[in-house]
């Protein structure tokens, strides 16, 4: 396995593994990807088996303290030197799901927000899905103001200068 930082040339290999992750409503689509591998590569962590992506989890920094839909659509927003990372989306093919994918990969997340001096790190999931951000130290602030994908979202932050 292999973590690294995305590139353009990853757009459709990110593209593809995003339409097996999520339902069409809440997927990003291609053009979506295209303005955020543009704008910020650098926070794309891709995990690779071998020559195949099997999961990466992306995201834009900004100094709001809330994950709102419109970050998702607008990645002028992103600020190198914002104090909060995103996490828009944390994708594993459904076949290599329950081995610790993801986990790695938030770990790698953490310890790269961390180093570069953020405050924290928000994301917003399904019910179903807190308790698994809450091991890696996520605290549940409540529904989220999120429409995206008319489904219900939960705002999870990490703050970093807790964490140890």
């Amino acid at each position: 396995m292999k973590i690294r930082q995305a590139t353009i040339e990853d757009l459709k290999t990110v593209a593809a593994v995003e339409a097996r992750c999520f339902p069409e409503a809440e997927a990003a689509t291609e053009k979506d990807f295209v303005s955020r591998l543009t704008v910020y590569p650098n926070h794309f962590w891709l995990l690779y088996d071998d020559e195949r992506l099997v999961s990466f989890v992306n995201g834009m920094v900004t100094d709001e303290p809330d994950l709102s839909d419109e970050m998702y659509e607008r990645a002028e927003m992103h600020d190198e030197k914002g104090k909060w990372q995103m996490i828009f989306g944390v994708n594993t093919l459904p076949e290599y799901r329950r081995r610790g994918y993801a986990g790695l990969l938030l770990k790698q997340v953490i310890a790269d927000s961390k180093a570069q001096g953020r405050m924290g790190i928000v994301l917003t999931c399904k019910d179903k899905l807190i308790q698994y951000y809450a091991k890696f130290g996520f605290i549940n602030e409540g529904v989220s103001k999120s429409v995206h994908g008319n489904v219900v979202w939960y705002q999870m932050r990490l703050r970093l200068e807790n964490f140890v």
